[in-house]
Parts: structure tokens; sequence; C-alpha cells
């Protein structure tokens, strides 16, 4: 109208006061008939606005209002699903902050390794996190309308309405943007957007599950050491054979969900690579499926790790146990340079150090015994120089590096700038109903 087509103000007023006026029977009666979703509807919004009846869906595709609609709610996906992960992120920071300074076995191939902290653990699973809460951001913002855009994506329709009058087609194709709250337009479309958006949606989304996926297995594996447990609930049953169990089941849930997540990439990888020329049907149904999935299968698994988060128990004399079991061996090369200071021989004491720390490891996996190697440090009259020094030598706070330094500059530095735009929406804890 504001173009000059003839279209009155009384039309507009009157498609205005029926918005929500959808006779879903009728829509369902005329799509059994049709054979056409949009036609339907378009048939059963013409029935309540009998003034505006010969101008609506004029010059449009069907394509026209799935596809922009469609890029409204994954837009609008995104502004939901982003301050839920903000407060999964939040929670661990505040997690990663506490346990900073506290030393825990480090496992590289699963197996004990240096030692770290539990903090400098929790900011690897940040970090992660963090770089969703980026690409999520990234691909709402790379999203553009689709626009005014015509059966084939030429906007003939629309150049036939003005007479010709590129500019007017052009400017209708700017406001319908404005007013749907893009900032840009497709500037070339087929009778659809280009399918590889989905892809990039899917992906982030599912780049998001393969984050989740590490962080519930890491949780899992450690409730199997007894160092930190997931929330449990004070009648909660673990097994319903064995009544001692306390199965990590919100983790094990998180990673269920999040395979699946995962894999609803393929579709609209296979949707874009068989997209014919201008348009084939076989992407609708497909995507009706695999893009509502992926956002309602990200938005409970981030419901249900806030969860987590928010609960993680955590259990300092299993862990400082474990440790005093590893870290004899691993202070072997602290020992050596004590003893040299003292006036030792480094390649005497290479070779002590050898001989009794192999019957030491014989005790641990032949016997099933404890690590004894600093008891045969302490009985053996060579190492007298510095075992006043034994207990400083083995000081688990002096194997964990800079985990403390790490920890404080990466939350001020990266982590808590980037949640600053989700503040406002950080409160509420989450219970799940089951």
């Amino acid at each position: 109208q504001s173009l000059g087509l003839p279209i009155t103000d009384e039309q507009i007023q009157e498609m205005e006061a029926n918005l929500d006026n959808i006779d879903f029977k009728m829509a369902a009666e005329e799509e059994k008939k049709l054979r056409h979703d949009v036609m339907a509807h378009v048939h059963t919004f013409a029935h309540c606005c009998p003034k505006a009846a010969a101008i609506i869906h004029l010059g449009a595709t069907s394509c026209y209002v799935g596809d922009n609609t469609d890029l409204i709610v994954l837009r609008d996906g995104f502004n939901l699903l982003l301050p839920k992960l903000a407060r999964v992120i939040s929670r661990l920071t505040d997690f990663a902050e506490m346990y900073a300074d506290l030393p825990t076995l480090g496992f590289t191939h699963y197996q004990p390794a240096q030692l770290t902290t539990v903090g400098k653990r929790c900011c690897l699973w940040i970090q992660d996190l963090c770089m969703d809460l980026q690409n999520l951001e990234r691909a709402r913002d790379d999203l553009r309308f689709r626009g005014v855009k015509g059966t084939t994506g030429t906007q003939a329709s629309f150049l036939q309405l003005f007479e010709g009058d590129h500019s007017k087609v052009e400017e209708l194709d700017r406001l319908v943007t404005a007013k749907a709250g893009f900032k840009r337009a497709y500037m070339v479309t087929g009778q659809t957007y280009s399918r590889k958006v989905d892809i990039e949606v899917l992906s982030v989304l599912a780049s998001l599950g393969a984050s989740i996926h590490k962080i519930c297995t890491d949780i899992r594996l450690l409730a199997n050491l007894k160092e930190i447990e997931e929330p449990f609930e004070k009648d909660q049953i673990g097994s319903s054979a064995m009544p001692y169990k306390r199965n990590p089941m919100r983790s094990e849930r998180c990673c269920s969900l999040a395979r699946h997540l995962m894999t609803l990439v393929l579709d609209p990888l296979q949707t874009a690579s068989v997209q014919w020329f201008e348009r084939t049907l076989d992407d609708s149904a497909n995507r009706r499926v695999c893009l509502a999935e992926a956002f309602l299968t990200a938005d409970i698994i981030l419901s249900t790790l806030q969860n987590i988060s928010e609960g993680l128990v955590v259990y300092p004399k299993v862990i400082e146990r474990r440790i005093r079991q590893e870290l004899p061996f691993m202070a072997t090369e602290n020992i050596i340079m004590a003893m040299v200071k003292a006036g030792g021989n480094r390649q005497d004491c290479h070779e002590k150090i050898r001989v009794l720390s192999q019957q030491a490891a014989a005790v641990v996996k032949q016997e099933g015994g404890d690590n004894d190697f600093i008891a045969r440090v302490r009985a053996d009259p060579y190492f007298s120089p510095i075992h006043k020094q034994l207990e400083s030598l083995l000081d688990p706070s002096s194997f964990t590096g800079r985990a403390p330094q790490q920890v404080a500059k990466f939350l001020k530095e990266e982590v808590r700038p980037a949640l600053i735009p989700y503040q406002s929406k950080m409160g509420g804890k989450i219970e799940l109903a089951l």
C-alpha cells in the first residue's frame, strides 16, 4: 500500500483484526481437500477477511510464508538457547573458581599423568562451551531473511505488480525484511533460501552436543572414581537391583540426547546436496523434523546440564588418596634434584630410584597393595640427606604448575566478559521433575 498498490486501510484493518482468529478445523478440512498446507490457511484466512480476500498472498509463494517463518523461528530459537548456555557457563565458572587450587590427578589416555586442579579441568569444559556460545551467536547473527523473492527467486511477480518499477520491488524487499526484525535479506534465492543455511544452524548445535557429551562423559568417569558426582536426591534409587548404586543418570541422559543432536546435522547436509535447481519438495518434511528436534534437544540438554552443574559434589579425601597413590612416582625427578643439591650423584640416585620404584610397582600390581615407594626411600640410608625434605617434595600443590593462575586469568579475561550480555538472565536454579 505504501508503495502505491490499490490496497485499502479497511482491508489491512480487517486482516489485523483476524490475526488470531484461526479456524483450525476449517484449515484441516481445506488441507485435506487441497493437499496444500499454505493454501489451506490462505483460504481459511480469506474466509475470515472477505474484504481482503482478493489481496491475501498477492504475488507471494508458499516459501515466502514458510521459509521466512522458519528463519524467524531459527533466530528466536537461538535467542532462547543462548541465555541457557550462558547460565551453564556461569554455574561452571563458580565451580571452577571454588576449586581452582584443589590438586587432582590428571589423565592422558585415561592413564595417570601430571597433576592438575579440579578448577583447571572444569575450565577445559568451560572453554568448549564458550566456543559454542560464540558459534551460536555468530550463526544467529549470520541469519538473513529470505524476503520477497517470488516463485523462483526472480521477483518477477512483484515486478509485474509494480509495473516494471525495480526500485519499488527492492524497497518492498527491504521493508518486509525490516518489519521481520532482520537487518539483511539474502540477495539471491531460488524458491527457498539456500539449504546450506540449515547446515550452518545444525552444525553449531551438533558442536554444542559434542561439547556436552565430553563434559558429561568426564563426570561419569569421575563418578566411577568417586571423586566428583552429579546431584543425587535423598530418596533417589540408582538401580532397581543394586541398592548401593549411585548411577550418574543425568549425565548419561545428556550423553544419550547429545548423540541424537550430533546425528541430526546429517539431515540438512543431505538435503542441501540434493536440492535440484531452484527447489525440490523433498526438503520440506525432513526439515520440519530435524530443525525442531535439534533446538528442542539442545534445550533440554542445557537444562539438564545446568541442573548438574548447580549440584556437583566433590570428594577431596578421595582425590587426595588417589594423588598419594600416584604422586610418589611423579616426584622422582624432584627427589633426584634434591639429592644432587645435597651432594649426591645424579646417575647413582637415578639407579637407586629405578630399583625402588619397580619394587613399589610390583607391590601395587602383583600384590594389590598401596604404593610404598616413599616408605622405601625413607628406609634407605642413601636418601638420608633429604629425608626431612620429603614432605615438602611431595606437596601436591607444587605439582600443579600454573593451573590456579590459569583459572583466574581465563575466568577474568575471557569467560566473564562473554557472559556480560546475559547477566540479567543468570538467576534461577533448575529442578528436574524426572
